[in-house]
This record gives structure tokens, sequence and C-alpha cells, in this order.
């Protein structure tokens, strides 16, 4: 299939998912249905939740906030890292200077094993295409990233298509019951063709997997999914790491007008109680699992509606926080995260303020890994929130590449956290014992004593200082 091709991949949202520019590409077949209903399914699981009564799920015990990054994981667990889009980089394409600079501190990097820029690598039955998945492995490699896999999307022949032929405008339609054991088989192969690889997540965001006359979340079909691949993989090599459900976050803004009841509330909003519902029955129904993956936007689903942004990011720590207590002892993995409104206006130095305390948010809640969804383009100087510029610009590392890799060497798995804190609370601070980062999350200058000095920032300003 064609680059042309693969760039026809929609783009859009289900239940509104904020996503923007940063998007996967999206296209449920529902979603339309669900559009012009929305007021009425809103309104219907609402009555729902409030008929419950004592059949309400029980509540989970919140964990506390972590004292050391991603406590429990190993030291060469991948922490802080990002995922590879349509428009990335290896060896044929470039831009060489991103190369360079991705090399200079490495960091784990995601691929999956079709769409955003990789072909079908199993057209038919029998027959694999690896060229365009071996091109993004190279590129990890030559990098020294450390190569994680996100398998999704399927081959269409999986879902009810025809062999040899891909429809880029149904990427995101199911594997058919029938097929679960085909996937799990194409899983297993990308297993034993990428030995290095020992990070595998089980799909993309439920993708396909909707319930619309139940008005939930099929999550008994992606569960057997799940546990087919499971084993698949496990059979391959039993140091293989495998992780889902891969469950989108949603959250509604604030007040009751916005969405019906949750379990689970803060300052940010409600969450979404059919999503929580979904990652409660993986977690009881799970063949096994080496770290549970979910991803979400900071902002609510309501567009309309402007949080202010820094008070948004608690969502990231309070959610963590709800799956360490639901799932015990597996690592939590954001395999995406969003902070920005569409159409925000924010300058650079906003948006990396705002994406600093992000990553605050996730270590203090514990999380194991928060991997960054790179909006690249090809050309563009001007490319918000990229990790390189575009190779007209020369293609090197942006301040965002920076902060994953200043995270990823200051505060990797293991290290202990200390408190400290500003004498302003709008400055955040995030230490250790020789290394702390401070962001002012204000569009004014402003002077604040950490550790009994005086610093001075500028508006958004973020600061890397030893201790």
């Amino acid at each position: 299939m064609s680059v042309q091709q693969r760039e026809s991949e929609p783009r859009g949202g289900f239940f509104r998912t904020r996503k923007g520019r940063h998007a996967a590409a999206l296209g449920r077949p529902v979603v339309a249905a669900l559009a012009v209903t929305l007021a009425v399914l809103v309104a219907s699981t609402a009555a729902v939740y409030l008929a419950q009564g004592s059949d309400e799920p029980p509540p989970v015990p919140t964990a506390r906030p972590a004292t050391r990054v991603g406590a429990g994981v190993p030291q060469d667990w991948p922490a802080w890292g990002f995922t590879h889009t349509q428009n990335t980089v290896d060896a044929e394409r470039g831009p060489a200077q991103a190369l360079t600079d991705l090399s200079r501190t490495p960091v784990p990097q995601v691929t999956a094993i079709m769409g955003w820029g990789l072909d079908n690598p199993q057209p038919r039955p029998g027959e694999f295409d690896w060229a365009s998945l071996d091109r993004r492995m190279e590129a990890i490699r030559r990098t020294g990233g450390t190569p994680v896999v996100t398998l999704c999307c399927g081959p269409d022949w999986m879902k009810g298509g025809p062999a040899g032929k891909t429809d880029w405008s149904k990427l995101e339609v199911a594997i058919e019951p029938e097929h679960f054991g085909d996937y799990a088989r194409l899983a297993a192969e990308v297993a034993k063709r990428y030995g290095n690889v020992r990070y595998f997540t089980v799909w993309n965001e439920f993708k396909g997997f909707w319930n619309p006359s139940a008005n939930r979340w099929d999550y008994e079909g992606y569960t057997k999914l799940y546990n087919e691949v499971y084993t698949a993989l496990k059979r391959v090599r039993s140091d293989i790491r495998v992780g889902g459900p891969y469950m989108v976050m949603n959250s509604n803004a604030p007040g009751r007008k916005y969405g019906p009841p949750s379990e689970l509330s803060g300052p940010w909003g409600t969450m979404d109680q059919r999503n929580l519902d979904a990652v409660r029955y993986w977690v009881k129904n799970k063949k096994g699992a080496d770290f549970l993956a979910v991803d979400g936007h900071s902002m609510p689903v309501q567009r309309e509606v402007r949080l202010d942004e820094f008070r948004a990011l608690a969502k990231f720590s309070d959610v963590t926080r709800w799956l360490r207590g639901l799932a015990g002892d597996l690592p939590v993995w954001w395999a995406e995260w969003y902070v920005e409104p569409d159409a925000s206006g924010w300058t650079d130095e906003r948006r990396g303020a705002v994406h600093t305390a992000a990553m605050m948010e996730f270590v203090r809640g514990g999380a194991a890994s928060a991997l960054y969804w790179n909006p690249q383009t090809t050309t563009a100087a001007n490319c918000p929130g990229c990790l390189w510029s575009g190779a007209a610009a020369g293609g090197g590392a942006t301040p965002t590449l920076a902060m994953l890799q200043n995270f990823a060497r200051w505060f990797p798995p293991g290290t202990p956290l200390v408190d400290v804190r500003s004498s302003d609370p709008s400055v955040r601070v995030l230490a250790q014992r020789g290394q702390m980062v401070t962001v002012n999350g204000t569009g004014r200058p402003v002077r604040t004593l950490i550790e009994g000095k005086a610093l001075d920032l500028g508006p958004y300003e973020v600061k890397w200082i030893g201790r």
C-alpha cells in the first residue's frame, strides 16, 4: 500500500476524545449514530447508575502518591518516551539531525504494526510484508531506543474484508471473533521477527469494540482477543511483557449537567463510568498481564468547557492512583496523553510548561510509563508539540524532546522523590536528591523561594536545577 493511501487514514474522535492534531487515526463505524443520540445516551446512562443502588461497583481504594519513580518496576523499564506516528524518522526519510539528537539520550520508542505510516504486515493468510516495520525498527535500534510494539491494527481479511487489499478507511474495525486466533498468530510472528522487543500492548483504545445496543464497550470481546494474544506471545518467549486494555480515560466537565455519576471524580471533572467498567472487567478476566495500559486527555470531552490547564492535570495523578488501587502491583502505563484544547492559541512556552507539569503528575501519581504521542509533520518549521523540527528547519530536537530526555535522565524508575515545595503555589516543583525541575504555571514573571533560595521564573518558564 502506498504512502499516499496510508496518509488518507481518517482522523476524528469517539466520545470526542479531544486529541486534536495529536490524534491517532480514528474512525469507528458507530460514531455518527452515537453523536446524534449522545444526549439521550448520557441521560439513560445516568438513570442506570442512579438506579443501581447497592449494585454499583464497590469503590476502589486509591493508592497513595508515589515516594519513588515507578515503584516496583526494574530500572530498565520503558518509563518516559514517545510513539512514532505517520511522519517519523528513519534512515531513508530522515531528517538525519533528529536521529542524532534522539541518540544523545535514548528513550523508549513505540510503534504500531499497521497504520500511522506502516503497511499491512499480512495482506493475505500466510503472506507477510515486513518492509515498512523493518525500517521503523531499524530507526529505533539506530537511536538506542527501547522498542515497544502496539499490536494494532489488523489486516482486512481478519475483519470481514477481502484478502490482498487494504481499505485504510476501515483501519479501526475490530478483528472478528473467528479470527482472534489468526491475530494472535500474527502477534507471535511479530515477536519472533523482532526478538529484541520485550514490551507489547494489545490493540488500541478498544477500536471497534463497542456495543451500541448496551451503550457500553464490548469488553468481553476485547478481553477474549487479549487473552489469545497474551497466550501466543508468552509461548514465543516467557520474558515478553504484555499489557492492556489501552482504554481511553474520557472525562466529563465538573457539574452534573455534563455527565452521569461516576466512582472517580475531581476538580477536573467526572470519569465516564463505562470506561472504568471496561478496565475493571479486563482486570478481573484477563489471563495475565505485566502492566495496565490506558490513555487520555486532561481536558473534558465537552470541548466548549475550558478548565484551567494546570488544574486539569490532577486528572492524570488521580486516575493513576485509582488504577493502582484497582490493579494492585500491575505497573500503570499511559500509552498516550494529551493536554491541549483545540485551537488553544498557546505559545511554545505555555505548551512546554503544561507538558512538563503533566509529567510531574504522572511521576507523583505513581505511573510507571508515560509515552508521548508525537504530532510530527514532514517539512514544517512550526510544528506545535513536535519532538523535532521539520526537514525544512533542519530536523533538530525541540524543547519537547529535550523535556522527555531530561525526565529519562533525572527521573528513571526507582529514583527516590524528595518533598520540595515552592513558597508560591503557582510554581510547581518535582525533586530528587540531586536535581529538580520547576514550572511557572502562570503567564507572568514570578519570584519564589525554594529550599530557602530565591528563584525567578519568566512567564511559563521551566527550569531544571541541580540541588
